[in-house]
């Protein structure tokens, strides 16, 4: 049972680094926290996605163009521009590169929240330490592996490109699939049913109506899986939630 548990932990507590830290606190900034909390964050997102590491400042960028420029030819990874979904993802490396990098010119105002952890954010980008990560992973996976479930290997490629993966799958399915409770002016939809392996993610319709939303989910039959442990961390007083300021990215 080792090799599954360890699956379905890597997937889930990868994909609320991204939800949480990423996507709500690092591009959209809907909650507050205190600096120890939120270097604690970066670190656990760190060892959460680890081959996969995203730089928090880097997709803070990507994310809040992905809303200023949804479904256009500036979108950095709207899938209506590429006949398959790697293609999608290879343009948003190249992108997310030129960013992290550099290259690209970023407005400051995007990233004045965030703390600037030059060394980690070093470390996580080293060849070599992604490599380190993924060797680990493998080494688990010699040690639990049950003898006739050597199929499972097949999954180690899931847990080298986790961030990525869970990135890839939220931006084309949720601009490709599903129904829409709002007209956006853009191709996002909300994917239900699949979005319990996605912590709310594929509530992308709703997402981008009301962007700064912390929850995701807007009709009954709705739910966002991210949701209850933000409200918890609210009233543990690890973060502060901010009103909801619908209408504003």
């Amino acid at each position: 049972m080792a090799i599954p548990l360890f699956i379905i932990s890597h997937w889930f507590l990868s994909l609320f680094s991204q939800t949480f830290f990423l996507h709500r606190y690092a591009a959209h900034r809907m909650f507050t926290m205190n600096r120890f909390w939120e270097k604690t964050f970066y670190l656990l997102t760190f060892l959460f996605q680890g081959a996969s590491f995203l730089n928090p400042r880097a997709y803070a960028v990507l994310h809040r163009w992905h809303h200023a420029f949804s479904d256009t030819e500036k979108d950095p990874h709207s899938p209506i521009f590429f006949k398959h979904v790697f293609a999608m993802m290879k343009h948003t490396y190249k992108v997310y590169r030129d960013v992290l990098e550099s290259r690209t010119p970023v407005e400051p105002r995007f990233l004045s929240h965030l703390i600037e952890w030059r060394w980690l954010d070093r470390l996580s980008d080293r060849w070599m330490v992604r490599i380190a990560w993924g060797v680990a992973y493998g080494v688990f996976y010699i040690i639990f592996m049950p003898q006739g479930w050597e199929w499972m290997y097949l999954f180690l490629p899931v847990h080298f490109l986790m961030g990525p993966i869970h990135g890839a799958i939220v931006n084309w399915c949720g601009h490709k699939y599903g129904y829409a409770n709002y007209d956006n002016r853009d191709h996002s939809k909300n994917t239900i049913g699949w979005d319990i392996f996605l912590l709310g993610e594929l509530f992308q319709n709703n997402h981008h109506k009301y962007p700064m939303r912390t929850n995701f989910a807007t009709r009954w039959f709705e739910f966002d899986g991210a949701y209850p442990f933000i409200r918890l961390m609210h009233f543990l007083k690890i973060i502060k939630m901010k009103s909801q300021h619908e209408g504003s990215v």
